[in-house]
């Protein structure tokens, strides 16, 4: 029933506990294909063990370095089941993920997308999301737009994500070129046009304890726009002028993901005509402060607040 697509660049440390994640489901009907995105480190060799010694209904492809959208895409080419889940290389599930997910098809099959909510991993500690649904909520259809608009936490993980591979191809998949926010566009693109459904239980633990460099940053780096999420969203601007929460959604990641690109000074015009849409009377009254301050005194702040940082972890 499930092909599950792993995209893999240089997690050597940690793919090990994903693979046996899957292995441990209940559910059983599924098959495993890793991509290695052109990995420099044992990564391949600890799947290549793997397959031989736990599972061996397990594929391997190997590609050039070319990122997790093409990762996942040259995947779901070659995938035989019907429904496509998504689980990155450092992350992992409950045993109980699948089965969660055949239930939740089977009852609410009006839907193109099915996910859970998760755990984010911080610290060693297993922090819930707060994905923006009713705390009384369950399971069912879901507005994905109204969820994100009440929480900064994505309502839809792409390691919490089952998708129809049908719709997968009718969307035509990730977006090749886009290093960040490549799931946030798809989800949006299928959520435009099809229901999606939620179980409000935590089945998947989104790892933040790897090292930063290894995970799509959205405050602390800055992308060329043309690989940035935020910058390619025109094909949004008709249904935003007419969906306000849409256009909440969308001014929120603006202010977020672009607080960077303001402090450092960066892509100016590019950054300029994406904050000039953003309808910042909606917005908090710290993001409203945030972007009225010089951005000579910012970057003080942001020396001294990583400073910091940086010795709360060595004192811990």
């Amino acid at each position: 029933m499930f092909s599950i697509i792993i995209p893999l660049y240089n997690k050597a440390k940690y793919v090990e506990k994903a693979l046996q994640s899957v292995v441990n489901q209940t559910f059983k009907e599924f098959e495993i294909i890793v991509i290695d995105d052109g990995s420099t480190d044992n990564s391949l060799n600890v799947v290549r063990n793997f397959q031989i010694f736990k599972f061996s209904n397990l594929k391997i492809i190997q590609q050039q370095n070319s990122g997790v959208s093409v990762a996942r895409n040259n995947g779901v080419k070659i995938a035989k089941y019907d429904y496509i889940v998504f689980l990155d290389a450092d992350d992992w599930w409950a045993e109980n993920y699948l089965e969660e997910m055949v239930k939740l098809i089977n009852d609410f099959p009006d839907a193109a997308l099915w996910a859970s909510s998760y755990f984010k991993v911080k610290n060693g500690k297993n922090i819930p999301a707060k994905i923006g649904v009713a705390e009384n909520f369950e399971r069912g259809y879901f507005d994905y737009f109204e969820a994100y608009s009440r929480s900064p936490y994505m309502p839809v993980n792409p390691i919490t994500a089952t998708i129809k591979k049908s719709v997968f191809n009718e969307m035509g998949g990730f977006k090749p070129k886009l290093k960040l926010g490549e799931d946030f566009d798809l989800w949006a693109r299928i959520a435009l046009k099809y229901r999606t459904a939620l179980i409000n239980k935590q089945l998947a633990f989104y790892n933040q304890d790897v090292e930063q460099q290894s995970r799509g940053v959205v405050f602390e780096k800055i992308y060329e726009p043309t690989t940035h999420f935020i910058f390619n969203l025109d094909y949004l601007q008709e249904q935003e002028a007419k969906n306000p929460v849409l256009k909440q959604v969308l001014d929120n990641l603006r202010v977020y993901t672009l607080a960077r690109y303001y402090t450092q000074n960066q892509y100016v015009a590019e950054f300029q005509k994406e904050i000039g849409k953003v309808d910042f009377e909606k917005q908090p009254e710290s993001m409203q402060k945030f972007y009225k301050t010089p951005r000579t005194i910012l970057k003080i702040k942001s020396k001294i607040i990583h400073k910091l940082h940086r010795l709360k972890q060595i004192i811990h």
